[in-house]
């Protein structure tokens, strides 16, 4: 969706679209989704071939990240129904995106109806291929017993890769308890899944790789500091969580740190949330080193941001990290 778009088109989107839902009756909403006009690349993470261009899953489960606007959370969940979630994931495979990330918002209620697992299974049985990388959000404790318990059971759901949190991650990094991400990761492998780590805190990445952490890849916060709420100088002196409106900290640091880095890295917050356009935004991700970006798109945006996607990947061309993935 482009950025310059005020509520009231929003709103009117989202009434025609529903609209248009109505009026179709039974007749099944894959068979109504329009032809691509471009199909997004692929990488190889671990085996998987996944999108250059990747769903993000926070539109999704309603953590939409929008600051201090909280009637958005609710203008969201409304939209975002379960059928509307089912239909985003149709639409997003027409462009040739094939993998949503996403987390167990609500831990086990995720598999309830409504739930967000239930909603992804019931994609599943219409046809659906998406593939889904999870983030357990069981608790994580030193035995592991109720995060392997979680893992175990997005396998069996049929879960094609799981990673680290990163809230969990970036609290592990701080203390250095290496040991317990490592445990992560090891309970996805012992499943034969791809398995990852999560971060918002550069830490975390420099951590794993000091470690030698096995994970298959990273997920990394990464965006500029270039829009209107980005932060002073003066707030990045204290933590990142106290400071709101940004979730990559240290963007050239991070850029620096990932051209060493030979595993596959998707990075996450590319428009901070909604603040940079993707023409700016996806560009300045795939130029800096990242090898897939996940973006929360809502149906309606996904076409264009396909588009936008093809273009940075592009421009990219030339960009100094290797392809990993």
């Amino acid at each position: 969706m482009p950025r310059d778009l005020g509520r009231r088109d929003l709103l009117r989107k989202a009434v025609g679209a529903s609209l248009a839902a109505g009026a179709a009756g039974a007749a099944s909403p894959r068979a109504a989704v329009a032809a691509p006009a471009e199909i997004a690349p692929h990488g190889t993470i671990a085996g998987l071939s996944v999108s250059r261009l990747l769903l993000g899953g926070n539109l999704l489960t309603h953590f939409t990240h929008s600051r201090d606007l909280a009637y958005v959370y609710r203008l969201t969940s409304r939209y975002n129904t379960p059928d509307k979630i089912v239909e985003t994931l149709e639409v997003a495979e027409t462009h040739g995106v094939n993998t949503l990330v996403v987390h167990t918002a609500n831990n086990y209620s995720a598999w309830q109806p409504g739930g967000v697992i239930h909603t992804l299974e019931r994609h599943r049985k219409n046809g659906g291929k998406m593939q889904w990388i999870v983030c357990p959000t069981a608790p994580l404790n030193a035995d592991l017993a109720a995060y392997r318990t979680m893992v175990r059971r997005l396998a069996d759901t049929g879960c094609n890769a799981v990673y680290l949190w990163g809230v969990y991650a970036d609290g592990l990094a701080a203390k250095g308890q290496a040991d317990l991400i490592a445990g992560a990761v090891q309970a996805g492998k012992d499943l034969k899944l791809p398995s990852g780590v999560g971060a918002h805190d550069l830490k975390v990445i420099a951590l794993c790789e000091e470690k030698k952490v096995d994970a298959d890849f990273y997920i990394k916060t990464f965006h500029s500091h270039d829009y209107p709420t980005a932060p002073r100088p003066d707030e990045l002196k204290g933590p990142t969580a106290e400071i709101p409106g940004y979730w990559c900290r240290e963007p050239k640091e991070t850029a620096d740190v990932m051209k060493a880095v030979t595993k596959p890295w998707i990075a996450f917050k590319v428009m901070a949330a909604g603040a940079i356009p993707p023409p700016k935004a996806f560009p300045y991700a795939f130029q800096n080193g990242a090898d897939h970006i996940l973006a929360g798109m809502f149906d309606f945006e996904i076409a264009e941001d396909a588009k936008h996607a093809q273009a940075a990947l592009a421009s990219a061309a030339g960009r100094e990290r290797p392809w990993r993935s």
